[in-house]
Formats: structure tokens, sequence, C-alpha cells
């Protein structure tokens, strides 16, 4: 039994570029469907999020249209509801990567907000890489990778080929032109090797330790990925 630790958003909206906070969380599908991966695997899941506060799910993701319809919507709904290490995550401060056989970061838009920006998570995310943790990261959940910096400024990243949602997904989305920054435009910016894959297909990247996903779509492959990885 391997030791997985989910990081996931403390924050339940993304502020957009005219100030306005677009109400959104973690995307059920990238924590639900690795977390059923995982535990059926027999590994045991810790969430992590700054402040230990209980992460919010996008209600967004819970409705029919990204669900296949009414009824898997209400399974995705109770998966999610089902999660007990949701209602009680410890705080992304006090966690050592050292205590973990691998790291796993869903996304959803909420990580572009505080992620993003989180030293705490930045440092994590360093010493996953210079230990040599597996490291798995879907859709939004790249955001986290951008306050991976090192002591001379640049990002631990750079140089890595990785995926995560497109500029044409966001623009798909409908999201594109109201964000203060997009995902893609960013990591490409922080010195990564971007791999742009078909709009919402599920399409993963494997980089030394490092798997990525582009969208919802790749939870499912990213997770079998990390579960190879700790065979």
């Amino acid at each position: 039994m391997s030791k997985i630790l989910f990081v996931m958003t403390g924050v339940d909206h993304w502020t957009l570029t005219d100030g306005t906070k677009h109400s959104t969380g973690f995307w059920a599908e990238e924590a639900v469907v690795p977390y059923q991966a995982f535990t059926a695997a027999g590994h045991e899941i810790t969430v992590a999020t700054p402040g230990g506060v209980v992460p919010t799910v996008d209600r967004a993701s819970l409705a029919p249209e990204v669900n296949g319809g009414p009824e898997k919507a209400a399974e995705m709904a109770a998966a999610t509801a089902a999660i007990p290490e949701l209602k009680r995550p410890v705080r992304l401060e006090d966690v050592e990567v050292a205590d973990y056989d691998a790291v796993f970061y869903p996304g959803g838009h909420a990580p572009m907000e505080d992620l993003s920006a989180s030293a705490d998570s930045g440092r994590l995310l360093v010493r996953a890489l210079d230990t040599g943790t597996p490291l798995a990261v879907v859709c939004h959940g790249p955001a986290a990778l951008l306050a991976a910096t090192r002591e001379d400024g640049t990002n631990a990243f750079a140089g890595y080929r990785l995926t995560g949602f497109t500029n044409v997904e966001e623009t798909q989305a409908g999201l594109a032109d109201k964000a203060p920054w997009l995902l893609q435009d960013r990591l490409v910016e922080a010195g990564v090797d971007f791999a742009e894959g078909e709009p919402w297909a599920p399409h993963v990247v494997t980089d030394r330790t490092l798997v990525t996903g582009q969208n919802p779509a790749s939870s499912a492959p990213l997770a079998d990925e990390l579960l190879r990885r700790l065979a």
C-alpha cells in the first residue's frame, strides 16, 4: 500500500479580469476518478489544502451535460460526497513530501486563484521533483507549477514536457476572454515544453517523474499511469 497526497484548492472562486468572482472549486471528475482508482488498488489518500479548509466542488462539474446525463451526474455527486478525506483535509503548510509515495493535483479553475501563487505548494512541488517522488497533475492543476520556483527565480519545471488545459479549451469553455491569464500561456512563459492534444480528448504526457493530463477526460489514464509507477 502506498500513501498518495492529494493537494487541492482551498478557494471557491476565480477572480476574473473585471474583478468579478467566478464560482468554482475543484472539478469533481478529476478528484473522484483518480480517488476511486487509487483506493481500489489499496492505496491510502490524504487531502491537503491551504489552511486545511474543506475543498469546494465546482457545481458545474456535477451538471448532467458534463457527466453524460442526469443519472451519471447524480452518481458523480454521490461519489464526491462519499470521499471522507475531502471532509478532513490536513494543512498544506504542515505537509512533508517524505511522508508520501506520490503527489496528485486535481484541477478545476480554483487552483488558478490560490495554488498558482502558493509558496507552500511551490516548495512541496520542488521537493517532490528533487526527491524523485511521482507527481501527477491534471487540467488546471498545473497552475500550481507556476509557484514552483528555485532560489534563483527559475521555475523548477522549466524544460519539462507537460500538458494542461489549453487555450483552445478555455476559449471553447467561454472563459478565455474574461480570464486575467491563460494557463497554457503562463506555463510556456515559465519555460515548459507544452504538449497540446486535441480539445477535450484524453491526453497524458510523461516526463521523468512527472505525469500530466490535459483535461477532465484525461483523469482516468493519468491515474492509470501513476498506478503503474507505484506498482
